[in-house]
């Protein structure tokens, strides 16, 4: 699917965001227009680069500034079964996609929740509207692209195959989402599986599981990854691995079921109402350094500010 330009000016397209209601269909406007979130790119100028750029009279060394700011790379949604991707647009990938009933938290039936999850590349939108012009870090990620189908990943997904032998999944308390006692899932088996009766965090936690090997290459599932390794070449830097309590490497934006325009990393505070159907879907933020090329070839940076 090709991506269509923006032509609307961001401060329209961020006036349309802030006017949703909270209970909004999801859909590809309304993902693209939430990518306005100021408080989510967290823009900073953060240091000076250096590249040589020659000409046949010789060779100078010219200087650009060194930024850093979040892009939306993904939009990852936890749900039951198909049909249920609460990204309207996307629902045609994971058709045959079978899950557990949705559950109250109220009825604890029992403490295992299955979710089904997709990822999905953000089609971000207001946020190029927004940094037109200015220095602007480039996606790693296609807009559209399904990096993620948990009903392609049958065995690792399904069934924790082989991961539910690693000793993340087998020692307690190791790569776990909790904060102050409360915590809310292992990370370990990276399967559809939570042991969790709150439907929110359950959801959160299998989101959170494709985020970890979505971000890093050669991991035993299937999927496209999003992680480069090259580091400072053409004066670019990607971000790190995603990694649970790690706030300065990745960040989290609900879109549903009710769209926020603030981001943060879990364990957030849950909202008081969960999902009717029990899908839900977040924006997936993560932080790129950039120089704008001022030569033929990229010498140096100095950074005087995180």
């Amino acid at each position: 699917m090709k991506l269509m330009k923006m032509t609307l000016p961001a401060l329209c397209i961020a006036v349309a965001f802030s006017g949703l209601p909270a209970h909004a269909s999801l859909n590809t406007a309304s993902i693209m227009a939430s990518s306005s979130s100021l408080s989510c790119i967290d823009y900073k100028i953060i240091g000076t680069c250096f590249w040589l750029y020659c000409t046949k009279f010789g060779c100078v060394i010219r200087t650009s500034m060194k930024v850093k700011h979040y892009i939306p790379e993904t939009v990852i949604s936890s749900y039951n079964h198909d049909g249920q991707n609460p990204w309207q647009e996307m629902n045609q990938f994971n058709q045959g996609a079978k899950g557990g009933e949705y559950r109250s938290p109220q009825k604890n039936y029992t403490q295992l929740t299955f979710k089904n999850t997709a990822a999905i590349g953000h089609p971000q939108g207001a946020i190029t509207q927004i940094l037109r012009g200015s220095y602007y870090c480039q996606s790693q990620t296609k807009p559209f692209v399904p990096y993620f189908l948990s009903s392609l990943d049958f065995l690792a997904w399904n069934h924790g195959i082989p991961e539910m032998f690693y000793p993340e999944s087998l020692v307690p308390g190791m790569r776990e989402i909790r904060e102050n006692g409360d915590t809310w899932g292992n990370i370990f088996p990276r399967s559809g599986t939570v042991t969790q009766v709150h439907d929110y965090k359950a959801a959160a936690v299998t989101a959170h599981r494709v985020a970890d090997f979505l971000t890093r290459s050669a991991q035993p599932h299937i999927y496209i990854p999003t992680a480069r390794q090259e580091q400072g070449q053409n004066g670019y830097w990607y971000p790190e691995p995603v990694k649970e309590a790690v706030s300065n490497n990745h960040k989290w934006q609900q879109l549903h079921p009710k769209m926020s325009q603030s981001c943060s990393i879990f364990p957030d505070t849950p909202p008081n109402m969960v999902s009717e159907d029990g899908s839900y879907a977040w924006a997936l933020w993560r932080p790129y350094k950039c120089c704008k090329r001022r030569g033929q070839r990229f010498l140096h940076s100095i950074d005087w500010s995180n």
